[in-house]
């Protein structure tokens, strides 16, 4: 039986975090000097702080967890695996009853796109979205739909 996406959180978190040296592949985009490879669970963590009204991007996430650790750079790819675990272990929790899910929906890319690797991409996080008052604008020459002027509602709060 494949894993839900609640327990891939739990136990990808269990063997993380992990700092690493910058890989060199990295190194040109980076720099030289540490990489956080983030918890699951302190990217959820996150975006829970995120309030109705307000949107995040993961290259936020990115840099509010190297503040925290005290590194240079949180690797790009797993906070985005793990962004959208986290997007769907949400939707699990809401199909088995809990009212209070973390709000994944507000996440969008640096542009303010929707992210076509959550659930249900793009319907479902629209039509969360809209409920919070947010204006969808329709995609266009194959980019995904946008948050009407999304800078206006990102976050900027610091996490401790």
């Amino acid at each position: 039986m494949p894993k839900t996406a609640r327990e891939k959180l739990i136990e990808q978190s269990k063997k993380l975090p992990r700092i690493v040296q910058i890989p060199k592949k990295m190194e040109k985009r980076f720099g030289k000097g540490k990489m956080l490879i983030p918890r699951p669970l302190d990217i959820d963590a996150i975006i829970r702080k995120v309030k109705k009204g307000r949107l995040i991007t993961q290259e936020k996430i990115r840099e509010i967890l190297a503040k925290k650790f005290k590194v240079k750079v949180t690797c790009p790819i797993t906070t985005g695996i793990f962004v959208r675990i986290c997007a769907e272990a949400a939707e699990e929790d809401k199909k088995s009853g809990k009212k209070r899910i973390t709000p994944w929906w507000r996440v969008v890319k640096a542009d303010g796109n929707l992210n076509p690797k959550f659930p249900g991409f793009p319907k479902l996080q629209s039509d969360y979205l809209k409920k919070e008052g947010f204006t969808i604008l329709p995609s266009e020459n194959k980019k995904p739909s946008k948050v009407k002027d999304f800078e206006r509602y990102l976050w900027k709060g610091e996490i401790n």
